[in-house]
């Protein structure tokens, strides 16, 4: 449960937002009470306060919350979960193109890379910028009509980026193409507006910077989207578990702040900036609340665990979460610092001090660094014969319409027994490279 009680403070600073939030009291106390009125006397009447009292309440919020209307919205375990039960529906075919991005998450690449599989399209990579940033321009020389479905981050789970995605829903809306944002990272400590992002499906988790219960999310599907599922229907296979609705519903109802989480983010980059041996993760010209760096002398879980041992708990983030993604070179790991609207300048102070401590004595002749970003060729990823073909990167050419050249390979997500993430090795080709 992510209640870390809030008298804690003086002890322990909680800078994993983006893994976890901390439950506000609120919250805590319904998930507390309706689980013990489950236990008491069974999940009917927890489901039937569920459905008359707390449902209608939590829509109106989340559809106030998203900028949508009320009803549109459906209840999940989390967002990769509604994205994996709703994008394989769409009715795609051999004709069609789909298009991600490298902050791609590595659970939705998962679901477009099988979907490209079973309907033999196209699945592309938009490029980067030099600085990190989308390339917006190359969006708008190469969409048409045969997109048939585009997939974007808002904000990754790797590193603080912050995508334009209303920029990305303006260059879309004349076409045909459904737009899918995942915010599971952004909603809470940004605006997030499904309307003015003119997206068809929204996804977000939470218990993030929601700081809702954990396995509550949530879906946004436009009129449009609902269009296309009709044939298959939309609902969904897992659905939260009362408690758990009740304690969202809670979360939602306190008022959020809009005060110096961006300030403290700030504090929290130019600390890692000045620190010897660190190398910021931080493409694009947008940041938020999430500051991603790893050490050139400590490797990043010996980090967070001393960082935890001097009372400031921050996340992890491996590169798997974002395989089309690589910074640097020999990437695999890296501290995740996310701040929250409730963090103090104290606890930014706090993190700075025990960051110096806990790498005192290392990296006293590294200088500094800021890793920005490795810009991919456009690329387009080509369908195989099966799972022994892998994930392919081949290039689509310049701008200008030159031919297609052979890219690296990419790593083909395979899931591993007993573990609910998943794990990337690399698949060789069919004639047996890399």
């Amino acid at each position: 449960m992510n209640a870390i009680p809030h008298g804690d403070r003086g002890r322990r600073v909680h800078l994993d937002t983006a893994g976890l939030g901390r439950m506000p009291a609120a919250a805590r106390a319904q998930l507390t009470e309706w689980t013990r009125h489950e236990d008491r006397h069974g999940p009917y009447e927890v489901d039937e306060h569920v459905h008359h009292v707390v449902r209608p309440e939590l829509d109106a919020r989340l559809a106030a919350l998203l900028g949508a209307p009320a009803g549109d919205t459906v209840l999940a375990t989390g967002a990769a979960d509604a994205f994996a039960a709703l994008v394989p529906r769409l009715a795609l075919g051999p004709g069609d193109r789909i298009w991600a991005t490298p902050y791609e998450g590595v659970a939705n690449l998962t679901v477009l890379t099988a979907l490209r599989d079973r309907a033999r399209c196209r699945l592309e990579v938009v490029p980067l910028r030099p600085d990190g940033d989308l390339d917006l321009e190359w969006m708008a020389a190469h969409i048409d009509d045969d997109v048939a479905l585009v997939s974007v981050a808002h904000v990754p789970a790797g590193c603080g980026i912050v995508t334009p995605v209303e920029d990305i829903g303006r260059i879309l809306a004349p076409h045909r193409c459904l737009y899918a944002v995942d915010a599971s990272y952004a909603v809470g400590q940004l605006p997030v507006d499904a309307g003015r992002i003119g997206c068809q499906l929204l996804t977000g988790d939470g218990w993030r910077f929601l700081r809702g219960p954990e396995s509550v999310g949530f879906a946004y599907l436009a009129p449009e989207l609902r269009q296309a599922l009709a044939p298959y229907g939309t609902g969904l296979p897992a659905l939260p578990e009362g408690a758990s609705v009740v304690a969202l519903n809670a979360a939602l109802a306190v008022p959020q702040d809009t005060g110096p989480a961006g300030g403290l983010a700030a504090v929290v980059r130019t600390a890692v900036q000045e620190t010897p041996g660190a190398e910021l993760i931080a493409p694009g010209r947008v940041q938020c609340g999430i500051v991603t760096f790893r050490h050139a002398e400590m490797p990043a879980g010996l980090l967070r665990r001393a960082l935890a041992a001097r009372g400031v708990v921050v996340g992890k983030t491996v590169a798997q979460q974002t395989p089309l993604y690589s910074p640097g070179r020999k990437a695999t790991a890296a501290v995740r610092v996310s701040v929250h609207h409730d963090n103090s300048a104290w606890d930014a102070a706090r993190f700075a001090e025990a960051l110096r401590q806990a790498l005192a004595g290392r990296g006293r002749h590294a200088a500094p660094r800021a890793v920005r970003a490795v810009p991919p060729a456009p690329a387009a990823v080509a369908a195989g014969s099966g799972a022994a073909a892998g994930l392919r990167a081949v290039c689509a050419g310049s701008a200008a319409g030159a031919g297609a050249a052979p890219a690296a390979g990419v790593p083909r997500p395979r899931r591993r027994a007993g573990r609910r993430h998943l794990a990337l090795v690399s698949a060789p080709a069919p004639d047996g490279t890399a």
